[in-house]
């Protein structure tokens, strides 16, 4: 496994991350025992991974106390991330969110559980649209001046508020931010349509989580549960099918894309899931997918992805498949009536290999 540094910061990080919300069972019967558990660590330490997420709402705190003790006296050889906002206590208002007394307990929860006194990574779980975001980012920026947290970054969050909480980070002196996790597939490209450019934009690593489709692009839904509703193009879902605690969007659109992921995946006697990671990972090289595995055998076929290439062929019959509108202002501003206005139709002359490239 080759590595990343995280955003404009020098930190080394794999460029796969151990996603380990199946860690462990004390919220979900899906979630891995231990042993299962400390299989799929191993395996990804042996492959030269050194990233794993966490979070303190995950398998009631169980993944975290996993991962610690998996870890042990090798603390100082990994990347570890977790996240604050969703692991509170039933009742107790001031338990949850972003706020700066949310944030503290969730910390101190989280560094006994992991057995260590700092985290690499911490993130934001999710905006929760209460809290004003000078607050969360100055109280992180505590924990960095604390040694308690390293680096910084949001997850689930919309792309106006990270690029405004960059904006304060930067003005104010404060950490700031090194990197988002979103959700981002081939089935799930929304994101393209501001968090990605904005992303590319600031300098900031992408970490995506559902690559997989929550599981559709591993394979292992077949054609039959397609409908002829009309299509929500937001979520590119029609009709969801329960898969224990996860959701598949069983759709026209969806196998279809489902259907070329398997054409390609049979011309490189690579697996589907493989295929999915793979088209992730050339979409940007700030792109890291995280990959969840209940067994070790899992993580193998999702580690495979690393010995995949895509063609040029191979990646437009995958995007051709899974394409959706970027709506205003993307389309407006890169469709040819304002491109010839803006440019003078001399585009083609302007080399813009030094500035940012977006998806």
């Amino acid at each position: 496994m080759r590595f990343k540094l995280l955003g404009r910061s020098g930190l080394r990080v794999s460029e796969l991350c151990c996603g380990t919300m199946t860690f462990g069972q004390g919220r979900a019967a899906w979630g891995a025992s231990k042993p299962e558990s400390a299989a799929v660590f191993e395996r990804f330490v042996e492959a030269g991974g050194n990233f794993f997420d966490t979070a303190n709402s995950y398998q009631a705190g169980e993944s975290e106390t996993f991962l610690g003790d998996f870890m042990g006296a090798r603390r100082h050889a990994f990347v570890v991330a977790s996240k604050f906002s969703m692991g509170g206590r039933p009742g107790d208002a001031n338990s949850w969110g972003n706020h700066r007394k949310s944030l503290i307990q969730a910390i101190e929860g989280s560094l006994r559980r992991l057995r260590t006194d700092y985290l690499d990574l911490y993130w934001m779980h999710a905006w929760d649209q209460l809290t004003p975001q000078d607050e969360v980012l100055r109280a992180l920026d505590d924990l960095v001046r604390a040694g308690k947290v390293l680096y910084i970054g949001l997850s689930d969050t919309p792309a106006w508020v990270i690029a405004r909480s960059q904006a304060i980070a930067e003005l104010r002196g404060w950490a700031t931010l090194a990197a988002i996790q979103m959700p981002y597939s081939l089935v799930e490209r929304t994101p393209e349509r501001e968090l990605v450019p904005m992303a590319q934009a600031l300098g900031l690593s992408m970490l995506t989580w559902g690559s997989l489709g929550a599981g559709l692009l591993s394979g292992k839904y077949a054609p039959r549960e397609t409908t002829s509703e009309p299509r929500n193009e937001r979520h590119g879902r029609l009709h969801y099918h329960a898969d224990r605690s996860r959701t598949a969007a069983l759709n026209a659109r969806n196998f279809a894309i489902v259907d070329a992921v398997r054409t390609v995946a049979h011309a490189l006697d690579a697996t589907p899931a493989q295929v999915a990671l793979a088209w992730v990972r050339a979409r940007s090289p700030g792109m890291i997918p995280i990959v969840g595995a209940r067994t070790a055998a899992q993580l193998d076929d999702n580690l495979g992805c690393l010995g995949v290439v895509l063609d040029a062929a191979q990646l437009a019959l995958l995007d051709e498949a899974s394409a959706i509108e970027l709506g205003f202002p993307r389309d407006f501003l890169e469709g040819e009536m304002v491109q010839s206005v803006l440019y003078q139709n001399m585009r083609g002359d302007i080399d813009a290999s030094g500035g940012t490239q977006r998806v």
